[in-house]
């Protein structure tokens, strides 16, 4: 079971390395970050949204694709300028970089072997942001190292916020709001498994980075923060989903950062064995999206957490969540199948529903009513391009020789299209 006690010293320790280990910087902030174009974070955006403003095209072909060497977990991201990352668990690159245009590798760097397990950033510079082993890294495009912060645990979450810093959360339930300039912490840290007495444990050790991370795909206990938090950039309120020692069922927690601090509103504790979705915010923030292992779908008032309604699906849904700014919502599951909802206000319907398609992952949404997923297709897997609005397939085309599932799916400021599979290789497709 996890030693929440231990975590106050691991803050403590970070807090005086920081001093030591920030890299150089200015104070002024030039450097755009936020949705855009491009697939700057693991679901495109602070809202978790896994929607893209640029129009799908209806015909892709494959442009490249090539192993990494390693197993993958996280969605690989997209720079403005289509540079992709992708962590990896590998002794001497844990991060690589790639150029979308022909696949060829511009950086890897060595890493904690924990990398693999943490979601990576991209800024309008494209300077890329990772976590591993007690660290919040920070490199630039050519893989030229900015700052290393540390912090008790894995980031398995990892944010722009509204003013521009970089929010994380570990696994072992650490948050903190770091400069993107320096890597300093711009307001305190805190401890969502509470405070430790030092009176009364006064041997507090550095818990052990990747403690927990095994049980964090599945959502599972020894993993209190499974997933990846969404955040509004206009109120500063993001949610985690947390399973704290000892309590029955994992709660979805509201916080929020604003005038200098990171303060808690609500806890819904109502996530029955666990989550391994990441919440999804709709287009408006008034409402959270997010999905338990009893196979529900629950939507909640984004102000109070109140409950709105609950959904029960076919599978446990798991992932990533699909909400468009009109509010269509395609959860994930590698046991499910393509599935659109419509949020009704206090009650949901189903707009469609495609069997057939079996999702070996996280399914998105473009403009113009274009959506792409991978899914089962014979021994193999195929790039399924679909029609938002009626479900119907535009387009299918084969991931040559893939087997297993995908972590994710992003997608390009032109319209490339990209996918990774877990045992570690990458899929380019580009518009015809």
């Amino acid at each position: 079971m996890w030693r929440p006690s231990r975590i106050r010293a691991a803050a403590v320790l970070a807090a005086v390395g920081a001093l030591a280990l920030a890299g150089c910087g200015t104070d002024v902030d030039d450097i755009t970050v936020g949705p855009g174009k491009g697939w700057p974070a693991a679901y495109h955006d602070g809202r978790n949204g896994a929607t893209s403003p640029v129009t799908g095209a209806k015909k892709i072909a494959l442009s490249w694709t090539r192993p990494v060497g390693g197993p993958i977990a996280e969605a690989v991201t997209l720079g403005p300028d289509g540079q992709l990352f992708v962590t990896t668990r590998l002794p001497n690159c844990a991060i690589f970089s790639f150029q979308m245009a022909t696949g060829r590798k511009r950086f890897c760097n060595a890493l904690g072997p924990s990398a693999i397990s943490a979601p990576s950033v991209v800024d309008g510079m494209t300077n890329v942001y990772v976590g591993d082993d007690s660290g919040v890294n920070a490199f630039n495009y050519l893989g030229q190292p900015r700052w290393r912060t540390p912090v008790a645990g894995t980031p398995v979450s990892t944010q722009f916020t509204g003013d521009g810093n970089l929010l994380t959360v570990t696994q072992s339930g650490q948050v903190d709001v770091l400069s993107r300039q320096t890597g300093d912490r711009v307001v305190p840290t805190v401890q969502l498994l509470g405070e430790p007495d030092f009176l009364e444990h006064p041997d507090l050790t550095w818990p052990a980075a990747g403690q927990g991370l095994d049980d964090c795909a599945t959502g599972g206990p020894q993993c209190p923060v499974a997933n990846i938090s969404p955040i509004d950039t206009s109120s500063g309120r993001f949610y985690v989903t947390l399973w704290k020692p000892g309590e029955p069922t994992a709660a979805l927690v509201a916080l929020r950062y604003a005038d200098g601090t990171i303060q808690r509103e609500w806890s819904a504790g109502l996530l029955e064995r666990g989550s391994a979705t990441s919440p999804a915010l709709s287009a408006d923030g008034r409402t959270v999206y997010v999905g338990d292992n009893s196979n529900r779908l629950i939507a909640l008032d984004t102000v109070d957490g109140r409950t709105k309604w609950v959904q029960q699906l076919a599978w446990a849904p798991r992932g990533g969540i699909s909400v468009s700014g009109a509010g269509l919502i395609i959860p994930s599951g590698d046991d499910g199948y393509l599935l659109a909802l419509r949020d009704k206000g206090d009650a949901v319907e189903t707009v469609w529903e495609r069997k057939d398609i079996a999702l070996r992952g996280t399914p998105v949404q473009t403009a113009d009513n274009i959506g792409y997923t991978a899914a089962a297709i014979a021994d193999g897997l195929n790039l399924i391009t679909f029609d938002t609005g009626t479900g119907a397939t535009v387009d299918s085309d084969v991931l040559p020789n893939a087997q297993g599932t995908t972590t994710g799916t992003s997608v390009g400021a032109k319209g490339e299209v990209v996918v990774a599979t877990r045992i570690g290789e990458i899929f380019a497709f580009k518009p015809e």
